[in-house]
């Protein structure tokens, strides 16, 4: 039986790590507009700053911690995967637009036979 693991923030620091990080955003989205008389260099230097720090500093939280790691473990399986060649590609890719077709169709054929059996010769409606 599969049980549900639930994670928290379980230490103040990291609590107020991640309040830091939630003021830096907000405060750099803030420096972005009110600097807008001085110029789209101060606008996005502040933007881009603030926004550097906040990642710097949900980074070195716990939970910024557990995301590099588990980018680091996503990366090593993704490094894992054996690609199929390209003519394994071609050749999926065709059974797939047969297989499509194929249903198109049987669902046509299915849908006028239905048609024919419904319209015509039960209810008689086409003359």
């Amino acid at each position: 039986m599969a049980t549900s693991q639930v994670e928290t923030v379980s230490t103040g620091q990291d609590k107020a790590k991640l309040a830091a990080v939630v003021l830096l955003v907000i405060g750099s989205v803030a420096g972005f507009y009110l600097l807008g008389k001085q110029g789209p260099v101060a606008q996005w230097g502040a933007l881009i700053a603030g926004l550097v720090a906040a990642a710097a500093v949900f980074l070195m939280s716990e939970p910024g911690r557990q995301l590099v790691a588990f980018s680091r473990d996503s990366w090593r399986e993704a490094k894992k995967v054996v690609w199929p060649s390209r003519k394994e590609a071609m050749q999926m890719t065709g059974y797939v637009f047969a297989f499509a077709v194929v249903m198109a169709l049987f669902l046509w054929l299915t849908d006028k036979t239905l048609e024919w059996v419904l319209y015509d010769l039960i209810l008689g409606w086409r003359k």
